[in-house]
């Protein structure tokens, strides 16, 4: 496992520890589905399983080394890359495997990868599925541990709801330190810069990514990555919100961190089928 480690200082009165996981990506399928999600299985784990390495053994080696040294593992999400049988029982696997607290990803809910547009109907197709295999609700979901908050929301679509908005308030509410669990990075002009010019890429695929800065991408991408009113609200609440002390985050397929809002250091950590994977210590 290629680990990398980050230390984060919120005032705890013991350490937490933590391993951060993101976009697995696992690609499988048998009998049990059609004939096209197998030919989908074939081709996507080829392409994400290029070093030969089973996917799923990145996922036994963070489990055993998040025993070894007593870590919660945290998944920001695509640990399956679409829907299948396979993909499922091997999420279930996993999960029953170790301690494990999730936000979800847009491959979470991908039926055959870029078939349709993806919005909230598309979600909901899979989701009723998908959630009976994850151990936290994949919408939004708090957890305590050792005196800190970890918040995940669901923005796998670029997107904030209102109603994660709500929940945010009450979380605020409580009092505690926040760490945000998202899938999508949120748009600073340091990622992208990093993502349209160092990389040269299509999009710079951010959540709230100003209007002015959407003018290079391509129609579907505009359309699919313009914040809208709840997305920018929810984005403005986590700015005006001191609880809030750090966000990781993956999608992106690489390590990087920025600062967000001028205070809020947001950590992307690079893909799981790369076998990459984060220590994070909060202290």
């Amino acid at each position: 496992m290629k680990l990398s480690k980050l230390r984060i200082e919120i005032g705890l009165p013991e350490p937490v520890r933590l391993l951060h996981l993101t976009d697995t990506h696992l690609a499988f399928a048998d009998e049990r589905d059609d004939e096209r999600k197998r030919e989908l299985a074939r081709r996507r784990s080829a392409e994400f399983a290029a070093d030969g390495v089973d996917l799923a053994r990145h996922l036994e080696e963070a489990v055993a080394h998040a025993r070894e040294h007593e870590e919660l593992i945290i998944h920001t999400g695509d640990l399956i890359d679409f829907v299948s049988y396979r993909n499922l029982d091997l999420a279930g696997k996993f999960f029953a495997a170790h301690d494990c607290f999730v936000a979800a990803g847009n491959h979470e809910f991908s039926k055959y990868v870029g078939e349709a547009w993806e919005d909230e109907a598309y979600k909901l197709d899979s989701l009723p599925l998908v959630q009976k295999y994850y151990p936290n609700n994949l919408r939004f979901a708090s957890r305590i541990v050792g005196g800190v908050n970890l918040v995940a929301v669901d923005n796998s679509y670029y997107l904030f709801r209102e109603q994660e908005l709500e929940r945010f308030e009450a979380e605020i509410a409580r009092g505690f330190p926040i760490v945000l669990l998202f899938h999508n990075p949120i748009h600073t002009d340091e990622l992208y810069h990093e993502m349209m010019v160092n990389r040269r890429n299509e999009c710079a695929y951010l959540v709230g990514t100003p209007d002015e800065l959407l003018t290079p991408y391509s129609d579907h991408r505009r359309r699919q990555q313009r914040p809208d009113a709840a997305t920018l609200s929810f984005l403005d609440r986590v700015k005006r919100a001191p609880e809030v002390k750090a966000i990781l985050a993956g999608h992106l397929h690489f390590n990087f961190q920025t600062t967000l809002f001028g205070r809020i250091g947001q950590y992307v950590t690079g893909g799981g089928f790369q076998d990459l994977a984060r220590e994070v210590e909060l202290v």
